[in-house]
């Protein structure tokens, strides 16, 4: 089965030629070299690339080990390039190669050759290295799945495929299974020996039972506000272990740097400035999340809650949660503060969009908590709730827009209704 990639497909043409070193970035696993090495290559060899003018060559494998070594890895190149044609290079996974950013500025400096690199940690851009490109290196972020793209290739309904999605999520793997026990046992089994194990390595752990516990927590809450400082007291708690709120925020910044899991920054809206603490943290594919804890802590609404943040971020928007505050009489007649939870702030250029995430909105107490928040922010920007379920979109008096999830997902401009 052939899983379309299109829009990065067509990223990845728009930037061919472009003189600058294209980074292709992402969780392992979600398809990076599938789009290099199958539907790139496919593009090119179409567009009329000779097949030998295509260089491939994937880190990670053993068989390329020796290839790990920057010296014998640009001799190899240069030895594959026999005349002044266009050469594509097609290099995977390349934070295996130490001093990687020296071969890849060498490579810079040669006229006829394209360059595609993959890798799977963000350390691999920190500053450092993207001044050492000197402006030229081309980053696009590649995701697991969207709903969109997993539909398009499931063989079944609507309501089974989200059912589906919400379960395992949208690792391109996970789709070639038929059976739900070997999606599970693949889920759990990456999260233990590719990711865990690759951020172990990387950052030279030698505690992995902290990073483990600190995974099953971040899992168990995801979608609600938490910091370093919550997280260690519930390690002394509930575990009785010493796990200082420094150690806790480098291990969280290993797991954003790995692509698994996401930050998002609490933005006050009327005082249009970032609150530091409480971020809330996302999983970048749920089924990962839900394999982490056995399958076993199922809350619709939080994983919606995940699955739209995710498609929010492939869209391209920025995206941070909302806090307003506002004056409120309560139960005795008394004038208090009162903070109100925004799920999503979304940002494109001048635009922006306010976004709550609801499962079920057919009480009135529902709806009430879901639209007072959006009553009291002070600005005309579109104000929408998606709900679970297949309802067509639609504006209520306040002209709050309410659709459902199916609309959302499969209508890339649904923000624009």
């Amino acid at each position: 089965m052939e899983i379309k990639r299109d829009s990065y497909l067509e990223q990845l043409k728009i930037r061919k030629d472009n003189g600058m070193i294209k980074i292709i970035t992402g969780i392992r696993r979600c398809g990076k070299s599938f789009l290099l090495f199958v539907l790139f290559k496919k593009y090119l060899l179409e567009s009329g690339v000779d097949n030998d003018h295509i260089i491939e060559i994937a880190l990670d494998g053993i068989e390329n080990e020796e290839l790990r070594d920057p010296k014998k890895c640009y001799q190899h190149i240069k030895d594959a390039m026999k005349d002044d044609q266009k050469y594509y290079l097609l290099l995977d996974e390349v934070q295996f190669m130490s001093r990687f950013e020296e071969v890849l500025n060498s490579l810079l400096r040669i006229s006829n050759i394209d360059v595609y690199v993959t890798g799977s940690n963000s350390k691999f851009l920190s500053s450092d290295i993207v001044t050492e490109f000197r402006g030229r290196g081309d980053e696009i972020r590649i995701y697991p799945l969207s709903f969109a793209e997993f539909y398009a290739a499931f063989d079944g309904d609507y309501d089974d495929a989200w059912e589906e999605y919400m379960i395992y999520g949208g690792l391109p793997q996970v789709l070639q299974f038929s059976v739900e026990r070997q999606k599970a046992e693949y889920l759990k089994n990456i999260f233990t020996n590719v990711y865990i194990k690759d951020v172990v390595e990387r950052n030279k752990l030698r505690n992995v039972d902290e990073i483990d516990t600190l995974v099953d927590i971040l899992a168990s809450a995801i979608g609600a506000p938490t910091n370093p400082t919550k997280i260690s007291n519930t390690f002394k708690s509930e575990r009785g272990i010493n796990y200082s709120n420094k150690t806790i925020s480098n291990h969280i910044d290993y797991l954003v740097e790995a692509f698994l899991i996401s930050k998002a920054d609490r933005y006050d809206i009327k005082g249009r400035k970032y609150v530091g603490a409480n971020l809330k943290y996302y999983f970048s594919d749920v089924g990962l999340r839900n394999a982490r804890l056995n399958f076993r802590q199922q809350e619709p609404t939080h994983i919606m809650e995940n699955i739209v943040y995710n498609e929010l971020l492939i869209r391209g928007y920025n995206v941070d949660v909302g806090i307003v505050e506002a004056y409120a009489k309560n139960d005795e007649g008394k004038t208090t503060r009162k903070q109100f939870e925004v799920d999503f702030v979304v940002n494109q250029g001048s635009q922006r969009y306010y976004i709550q995430v609801a499962y079920d909105m057919t009480s009135e107490e529902k709806q009430k908590q879901e639209f007072n928040s959006f009553r009291n922010i002070p600005d005309s920007f579109k104000k929408i709730v998606v709900v679970n379920g297949t309802k067509k979109p639609w504006r209520n008096e306040e002209g709050f827009v309410i659709m459902g999830m199916k609309y959302f997902l499969l209508n890339a401009d649904s923000l624009e209704f």
